[in-house]
């Protein structure tokens, strides 16, 4: 097996070639082995932030104080913007709690998480961070908020000067000129306490009654273009959420192997190439975080 600091120091390259600053995570629920790189750096979230939200929702059906079956009517005169489900909606619907929590974990719909935040709003969801132990978790608005910059009153063909933007307004710190994607202001996170979040919901028994509709909905991800090429097979299955917004690129979840071997990766990163659509980003982040997960796991046949 090779020494950690080579892993790490290939995964650096891979992501610097990519121009991507990124911070990984990886840890075996099992043996707690943990391999990461940059694990206490801040990001803002994106759709990650609905990792914890649907958490939130579940435990407060469990605690009764909301229904999952209850019918939420959805305006799309106020849908929040978005590429999925009822943010495409043109005519009014109406969607129950549970179908939501599928639409916005599984469809990333911002408008489905919307109307999730509206029934447990965001001082809520990091209120259970902290029952939980996670500290380096906060959630602080809706999505709507996030789509409330600049970037999104430039018109499409501007998205370049958008992407320039959130690239180059960062300060030291993780600070920016855009308060969304100021880490003091976001939904921010690190890829350490996202772990810490993912272990808590595979192990402990505090969330029993959680674990299983969130684990099932986490397994029917549908954007799988990111870490899941490198990370599931026949024998390996991938559970996680995606976050993407302007140059972030986010995958956080848990891998199950055939042999029972389990091991939670959170990946959070940012480009430093104004372009939207970067498969070269999506395939380094895959490499990148694949590197750590077989370095982590080999430590299982060395023992």
């Amino acid at each position: 097996m090779r020494p950690d600091r080579i892993v790490l120091r290939d995964a650096s390259e891979a992501l610097a070639e990519a121009g991507l600053s990124a911070s990984i995570t990886v840890r075996d629920l099992e043996t707690r082995r943990e391999l990461a790189l940059d694990p206490d750096a801040a990001y803002p979230l994106a759709s990650v932030v609905k990792l914890p939200l649907a958490l939130a929702i579940l435990r407060a059906a469990n605690e009764g104080a909301l229904d999952l079956a209850e019918p939420v009517g959805i305006d799309p005169s106020k849908r929040t913007p978005g590429l999925t489900g009822l943010c495409r909606f043109e005519h009014p619907t109406t969607v129950a709690i549970e179908d939501l929590l599928y639409l916005a974990v599984c469809a990333s719909d911002d408008t489905a998480a919307d109307a999730l935040f509206a029934r447990c709003p965001p001082e809520r969801v990091t209120e259970l961070l902290r029952e939980l132990g996670i500290q380096e978790v906060t959630v602080r608005h809706s999505i709507q908020d996030l789509h409330e910059t600049l970037a999104n009153r430039l018109e499409p063909d501007e998205m370049p000067q958008a992407l320039t933007l959130a690239i180059q307004a960062s300060t030291r710190g993780g600070g920016h000129l855009i308060p969304q994607l100021d880490v003091t202001h976001a939904n921010s996170g690190t890829s350490r306490a996202l772990v810490d979040l993912l272990e808590l919901v595979w192990t402990d028994p505090v969330l029993a009654d959680e674990r299983e509709p969130l684990t099932r909905l986490l397994g029917m991800n549908l954007m799988r273009h990111r870490l899941a090429p490198d990370l599931e097979s026949d024998d390996a299955a991938w559970f996680s959420k995606t976050g993407t917004f302007l140059h972030l690129r986010h995958e956080v979840g848990v891998v199950e192997h055939a042999d029972g071997a389990r091991l939670a990766i959170a990946v959070l990163s940012e480009s430093s190439v104004p372009a939207r659509i970067q498969p070269g980003a999506e395939q380094a982040l895959g490499y990148a975080a694949r590197l750590l997960h077989d370095q982590v796991r080999a430590t299982r046949t060395t023992r």
